[in-house]
């Protein structure tokens, strides 16, 4: 009883935040996804401990890496293809609840280090994606720009009509983040009222130091495991997403 009436005030108090206050930006991680069964990298059940006998060789950090592609690019797109194809995944409560927020006009921004593209599949058109999207790929050479599907459906190395190669346009390991994607995110993040913070560990770096440029009073902060920043919230709600964002009323 007691857990189910602290549960019961955190919602009311994020209720409350969000009702009262129409500049609110999202910054949200893996755990986003994973309602709509989109595996996240670090937990047990996550990327990283997926064994596939075809891959075990490999570190998962390296085969979502820029010296893979260059090395070995047959065996990047193979696992690509493989574990990245996200055409068929539905949004779930958590992305359909933040997109009727925008259109309430009560959220400025969803800042994502997903690269599925389900924020704008829910209806979100104020996104900014720190690591890309597996929906946009462009060719190397001559730049043309092309969807999923060119990758999805390819075999061995994906090849443009010019004869470049095409590249998934996310954010490899050994490759730095967009520094305008970073500088849009900094300046939501400082003008924010109220900055909920979801589905993330705050493990990777640069994107976990965003939190940083927070300068208000009403950091929200929900995710189902400990992070480095639970001290720092005002709100720390250690639920699912999903079981928080099903009891939003606005």
């Amino acid at each position: 009883m007691g857990y189910d009436n602290e549960f019961d005030n955190k919602i009311n108090k994020l209720t409350d935040f969000i009702n009262e206050c129409n500049s609110i930006v999202f910054f949200g991680g893996a755990g986003v996804s994973t309602e709509s069964g989109i595996p996240d990298f670090r937990s047990k059940d996550g990327l990283y401990n997926q064994h596939d006998i075809e891959f075990d060789m490999y570190e998962p950090e390296y085969l979502l890496s820029e010296e893979c592609l260059h090395h070995k690019p047959k065996v990047f797109f193979e696992f690509y293809r493989q574990k990245m194809d996200a055409r068929n995944v539905k949004p779930n409560i958590t992305h359909y609840m933040l997109a009727r927020l925008e259109k309430l006009g009560k959220l400025d921004k969803i800042i994502t280090q997903n690269i599925d593209g389900l924020h704008q599949k829910a209806g979100s058109s104020h996104v900014i994606e720190l690591h890309g999207s597996v929906l946009r790929n462009y060719c190397e050479r001559c730049g043309k720009f092309y969807g999923i599907d060119a990758i999805i459906n390819s075999k061995g190395v994906p090849k443009c009509s010019c004869g470049g190669r095409i590249k998934p346009d996310v954010v490899l390991y050994e490759e730095g983040l967009n520094q305008k994607t970073l500088e849009d995110a900094i300046y939501y993040i400082s003008h924010a009222d109220v900055l909920i913070v979801g589905g993330t560990s705050l493990a990777v770096y640069p994107a976990a130091g965003l939190i940083d440029y927070y300068n208000g009073n009403k950091l929200v902060l929900i995710n189902k495991s400990t992070t480095p920043m639970d001290a720092r919230a005002d709100l720390l709600i250690q639920q699912g997403l999903g079981s928080v964002f099903e009891q939003i009323e606005v």
